[in-house]
């Protein structure tokens, strides 16, 4: 599984991005998928996941900002982020694992995008 996120990029507060994840080599029925975000010195956050179901999760601190959702077609996970903050300025990863759930724990993900940036100014 290859992946490959875009869409990142700099916004004013209260805006809004979508990110976007392409993958190669992916099963919508075999591989969950997932976000994570990590700025310098920090360890890598959970932001929010999709299982192969369709069942979403998202981390509280975005919850009812941030929006996760796949085109099994397109092979494409997305994460819509709106209402953003300077707090969300972040490298955003897309993530994807060999389980039919996801967890919230990043050492559960067999595979990693090169990441793309958001940077939220205030």
């Amino acid at each position: 599984v290859q992946l490959q996120e875009s869409g990142g990029g700099s916004v004013q507060s209260g805006g809004s991005l979508r990110l976007s994840c392409s993958a190669s080599g992916y099963s919508s029925s075999r591989h969950c998928m997932g976000w994570f975000r990590q700025a310098p010195g920090r360890e890598r956050e959970w932001v929010a996941t999709i299982d192969t179901d369709g069942t979403t999760n998202v981390a509280y601190s975005v919850k009812g900002r941030f929006t996760i959702s796949r085109d099994k077609a397109k092979s494409t996970l997305y994460l819509q982020m709106n209402s953003l903050t300077p707090a969300d300025t972040d490298m955003y990863y897309c993530a994807a694992a060999d389980a039919l759930r996801c967890s919230m724990w990043s050492g559960d993900y067999n595979y990693w995008g090169q990441g793309t940036q958001v940077t939220v100014s205030s």
